[in-house]
């Protein structure tokens, strides 16, 4: 039926260009909106009430302001009525397989229902305490890695002061070895300049020998035997005026 319809409309479209425009607009308007971006809803954890288990209760709710509250089974009513006496259905013996067929599947449903249903209920409840779980994990996983991430942002934030310090005690250890080497070149150049004031001392102190040897050289090669023999003499005679003038004290003393 619809293969029929595209056939029949086909040449009515090609013939009418502003609508053919129009519908391959607004079906460019449709695959590019945006709507598969949209948020989807949630589902219903039951179902919308309904009446005799199939009708649903806004079917009713709708017809009221119009027909009162027996309005839908007079209209539901009047519609089975029609359509028997018009024949658009008629009753044989497949309607009486469907009404057992029915009947089977009412009782069915209201005597192993609540236990399907309990245990339909069961199942979903543990998948939604898995799913919680699984999201009550990953939420914790996610909140350790955002204080982790914080964390990080801390150190970053206190890694310019380490750098800082690291710098300082760079800067120490080359002041410390800058001075460790003015302190070594002024050791050197004082033990080159003590060596230089010992080395002047000592030449002045050779020096000094030298000219004393000289002298008392050239004195003792001076003196002759005779002069030898009178300063000899000469001490004698002052050794013995002293012992006797020393004695002469005692004498006195006494």
């Amino acid at each position: 039926m619809l293969s029929r319809l595209v056939l029949v409309s086909g040449p009515v479209l090609k013939n009418s260009g502003s609508f053919g425009a129009c519908v391959v607009q607004a079906s460019r308007s449709l695959q590019t909106s945006h709507q598969n971006q949209a948020p989807v809803p949630p589902l219903p954890e039951k179902g919308g009430q309904t009446r005799h288990g199939i009708i649903p209760e806004e079917l009713f709710t709708m017809l009221y302001p119009k027909t009162g509250v027996t309005g839908p089974y007079m209209l539901g009513t009047g519609l089975l009525l029609y359509v028997l006496s018009k024949e658009l259905y008629v009753i044989n013996h497949e309607t009486f397989a469907a009404a057992s067929i029915g009947a089977c599947i009412i009782y069915g449903v209201k005597k192993f229902g609540p236990d399907v249903a309990a245990f339909a209920d069961k199942l979903n409840e543990e998948k939604v305490a898995k799913a919680q779980e699984v999201k009550d994990l990953a939420t914790t996983n996610l909140a350790l890695a955002i204080e982790d991430e914080k964390k990080e942002q801390w150190r970053v934030e206190g890694r310019q002061m380490l750098f800082d310090a690291k710098r300082n005690n760079v800067a120490v250890l080359l002041e410390t070895n800058r001075r460790e080497r003015l302190h070594m070149v002024t050791n050197e150049v004082k033990k080159r300049m003590d060596y230089q004031i010992a080395l002047q001392q000592l030449h002045v102190r050779m020096e000094q020998e030298h000219m004393v040897n000289w002298v008392e050289k050239s004195v003792i090669n001076s003196i002759t035997p005779q002069q030898e023999k009178e300063s000899i003499a000469k001490c004698i005679s002052d050794l013995k005026m002293l012992a006797k003038a020393t004695q002469a004290k005692a004498q006195i003393n006494v």
